[in-house]
């Protein structure tokens, strides 16, 4: 799940966008901060930070909350990841299963 805070902090983001696109509750104290992208789509655009949470626990099932921006909820193998995942989003699960805090990408 991914979103734009709106005034809010990073977390309190991360709680509002699981509840409004999965219909989760995840507490504050249940996440910790496992991975940060640094990254730019195309030569031009503006640069983001995409910072990746893991929610230890949470309540409810996920479901399809937004069926106009996402199709399915499905975990997947982290070795096997689907073809069409978002780039820095490969990025950022390679580098969390390699300790990583941190990577870079679409950076010439």
């Amino acid at each position: 799940m991914a979103g734009h805070c709106e005034q809010e902090s990073a977390v309190t983001c991360l709680v509002r966008e699981a509840r409004e696109e999965a219909g989760l509750e995840i507490e504050p104290r249940d996440v910790e901060l496992v991975h940060v992208v640094h990254h730019i789509d195309r030569a031009g655009d503006q640069p983001r930070m995409g910072l990746f949470f893991r929610a230890r626990t949470w309540t409810g099932e996920p479901e399809l909350c937004e069926p106009d921006k996402c199709t399915q909820w499905k975990f997947w193998d982290p070795a096997a990841l689907p073809e069409d995942l978002v780039p820095y989003t490969r990025v950022a699960i390679e580098g969390i299963r390699a300790g990583r805090p941190y990577s870079e990408t679409g950076w010439a």
